[in-house]
């Protein structure tokens, strides 16, 4: 039983520096544990853990330390997953070409002639192109919204043949036919949109109830839509792999760099207020915007059915507000900078000698 809790408690000691006494601190611990013990209590492992990571940072008389670091890694780790989630949509199969989008759709709705049909330049384009540096002033300043997942599909337009409850119900009823996942439709004052999943592909089917006038390639000005559809590809599996690699990543080297910038300003460091004042402006710009943006990507993935859930910088608001993610990053990298000067040497006092 004691050679059981003393795997435990060796366990939880791997919170403090190698060079912090662990085999004494060992010691302590067991002669003060009652008879029968075979794991340490709850209390006594958060202490061991809030004790060690203070030494392991560099400030054991700290209170508050711990929490900073835990917010920094925290939010580290979710926006490296969010990157590497960038990187493993990169494995997405293609959109479907013209010629396959106007097969898709022919399948899906024969008899209806589809129009404004167009290969997607990218799989995810801003103001519809891919993103290149011109772009940049787009993203940074007030229009990173734009940036989304492209689609491929098509308008029917001119005097709807059925009334749009049955051009609805004619719809739901093909994609049970042609192997679609159709999830429940949402209704609004002047359409009904319906989405649904059949592999890798998502399909949005809008049914207007109120034709939308339309100006567009190949079209008159006078034409109206009253349906439309539109592919995307759904989330590839390797984003979720991607996620957690990255995020574990970016939160162990968060961590790392947070207690050496700890350890490096303690005690009379020059820009010792300096790091301190700019890592606050860093967490700010960073937590505001995540904590007001999750909430409100759940409520709205809980109101309107997803085949596929928006990608994970969206949860984050990004890049709508890249331009907060940009300036607190820029502020990380100037409190390392300064965390990296070196500390004033400390003369010794000559002891004088005898008389």
């Amino acid at each position: 039983m004691t050679a059981t809790l003393a795997r435990r408690y060796r366990r939880l000691l791997f919170c403090y520096p190698r060079a912090h006494r662990r085999d004494e601190l060992l010691a302590t611990l067991l002669e003060a544990a009652p008879p029968g013990r075979t794991r340490p209590t709850v209390r006594e492992a958060a202490n061991l853990i809030r004790h060690g990571l203070r030494a392991r940072l560099g400030r054991p008389a700290s209170r508050t330390v711990t929490a900073w670091a835990v917010l920094a890694t925290v939010i580290s780790g979710i926006f490296a997953a969010a990157f590497a989630t960038r990187a493993g949509w990169e494995t997405a199969e293609p959109l479907p070409r013209t010629a396959q989008t106007r097969a898709m759709l022919a399948d899906l709705l024969p008899g209806e002639e589809f129009r404004s049909i167009e290969d997607a330049p990218a799989m995810f384009t801003i103001y519809g192109g891919p993103l290149r540096w011109a772009a940049v002033n787009d993203l940074l300043f007030g229009d990173g919204n734009e940036y989304s997942l492209s689609s491929v599909g098509g308008v029917v337009t001119g005097v709807p043949v059925r009334p749009p409850q049955e051009m609805l119900d004619l719809v739901r009823q093909r994609l049970r036919e042609t192997g679609w996942t159709a999830y429940r439709p949402m209704v609004n004052d002047t359409s009904t949109t319906v989405v649904a999943r059949r592999g890798n592909t998502t399909l949005t089917v809008e049914v207007h109830f109120v034709p939308t006038v339309y100006s567009g390639p190949s079209m008159l000005a006078e034409d109206s839509i009253f349906l439309t559809a539109a592919f995307q590809r759904a989330t590839p599996p390797a984003v979720y792999p991607c996620a957690a690699i990255g995020g574990v990543a970016g939160a162990v080297v968060a961590f790392l760099l947070f207690g050496w910038a700890s350890r490096r300003t303690v005690g009379r460091h020059p820009a010792r207020w300096a790091v301190t004042a700019l890592f606050g402006v860093t967490m700010v710009l960073w937590w505001v915007p995540t904590l007001i943006a999750v909430p409100m990507m759940a409520k709205h993935h809980l109101d309107e059915p997803h085949p596929s859930w928006h990608p994970m910088w969206e949860w984050l608001w990004q890049p709508t507000l890249s331009l907060l993610f940009v300036a607190g990053g820029g502020c990380a990298l100037l409190c390392l900078a300064l965390a990296a000067l070196p500390r004033p040497r400390t003369e010794a006092v000559p002891t004088p000698a005898p008389s």
